[in-house]
């Protein structure tokens, strides 16, 4: 894949804010202003780290409605129920309380709602019930019971496993056999058994009007692919479409994305290819690449102001997304000045990175900052298990904040 370099997409005159009663112009920056007066056809956001980007689309949303588009016609989709309900709160604050009417959610939300009034068109019912992730393994262990799998003298994937092989096959959009290949070669010798519980458990579900929630996105998108007449409702109904990080989408995700366009293509993408971490969920950054080649005609906006850092931190943030092998071209910068900077340690292993931060703290002890005022991030909570035999170790209090 090619490295992509943005151009500065042309700006939005500024007779358009006239009418307005929020003067768009004056409260945000130039890029952002840019991203929210954007017309009608496809646009992808490349919002850097603390640029913004929930700003953007929350004054998106106020701009839309204030172009007298129905709100109802404008669909919201984030990741998290939370984040869209606090994006709508927002918006609402801003301009009035018609912001509320936005149909906003999630990915699965807004599957459910709409496989609940044609879900009739694939072969369920309407009042078909979903499983949560305790009831979906269960099931799929009362068919390896079933089948005599679990009692079998050779070792056999657990429920959870299973799961996690027939989830990673529909949200990756790949058959069980390539997951087995890429992830449980361990299993490979079982994978004719394997499917043979697969198909007990999609044959089960649809008897039983069943569905997981992973099905609910693999059904909406068969759903919208059968049934033209269901995505011509849909094209009709939501008249602009905007996504927030997008570089969590997964190919499932993404190919209901592009159904959802239509025609119009009215659709804005918003998200970071540097800043993608969910790919443990069937997340593919490169949708953030395929975005632009998929429509017409996408405009590219980027965004690169950052309000949360001072500039020697992303000084070595640019340095580090500089060497990424496929990238969009940033450069982030802020007004934000400090004297410190940040420094990046290499540790030839756990035991000398936990010793070297307990140094540090002991050191800033010494220098009179108070340990309530030292804190150690980390990716997971498993991360901090050696760090906190070293606490130990130099009789230092700590707390542990984390877990579910």
């Amino acid at each position: 894949m090619k490295k992509i370099v943005l151009k500065k997409a042309s700006s939005i005159p500024t007779a358009r804010s006239i009418g307005y009663r929020i003067n768009y112009q004056n409260e945000l920056n130039a890029a952002q202003y840019d991203a929210v007066m954007h017309n009608d056809g496809a646009a992808l956001v490349i919002a850097g780290a603390g640029t913004g980007k929930t700003r953007t689309l929350v004054y998106r949303v106020s701009r839309l409605i204030e172009d007298n588009i129905a709100p109802e016609s404008i669909l919201l989709l984030t990741f998290t129920r939370k984040s869209a309900n606090e994006m709508l709160r927002r918006a609402s604050n801003l301009l009035d309380g018609r912001c509320e009417k936005v149909s906003g959610g999630t990915f699965h939300s807004f599957a459910l709602s709409t496989l609940k009034q044609f879900s009739e068109k694939i072969g369920y019912q309407k009042n078909f019930t979903v499983l949560d992730q305790s009831d979906t393994e269960d099931l799929i262990n009362s068919i390896r019971t079933k089948l005599k799998l679990s009692s079998s003298k050779k070792r056999f994937p657990q429920k959870s496993t299973l799961a996690s092989i027939f989830s990673a096959a529909v949200n990756k959009r790949i058959t069980i056999e390539e997951v087995i290949e890429a992830n449980y070669r361990g299993f490979a010798d079982e994978t004719e058994r394997i499917l043979q519980v697969h198909s007990e458990f999609e044959s089960y579900k649809l008897r039983y009007n069943i569905m997981t929630y992973d099905d609910l996105l693999l059904n909406l998108l068969k759903l919208l692919k059968s049934s033209a007449e269901t995505l011509n409702y849909i094209n009709n109904k939501y008249k602009y479409i905007l996504v927030d990080e997008y570089q969590d989408t997964n190919r499932l995700q993404h190919e209901i994305v592009l159904l959802l366009a239509g025609k119009t293509e009215n659709i804005m993408a918003v998200g970071d290819d540097a800043q993608s971490i969910y790919s443990f969920r069937g997340a593919e950054a490169q949708n953030i690449f395929f975005f632009p080649e998929s429509f017409s005609d996408c405009k590219i906006y980027k965004i690169e102001e950052n309000y949360r850092s001072t500039q020697a931190i992303l000084n070595l943030t640019n340095k580090i997304i500089a060497d990424a092998l496929f990238k969009y071209e940033k450069e982030l910068y802020t007004r934000r000045t400090a004297s410190n900077i940040p420094l990046l340690i290499s540790c030839k292993t756990e035991r000398e990175q936990s010793e070297f931060v307990v140094h540090q703290i002991l050191q800033l002890r010494e220098e009179g900052v108070p340990l309530a005022d030292i804190a150690v991030l980390f990716r997971s909570g498993f991360h901090s298990f050696d760090l906190e035999i070293e606490l130990s170790k130099a009789n230092l209090p700590y707390q542990k904040f984390g877990g579910l």
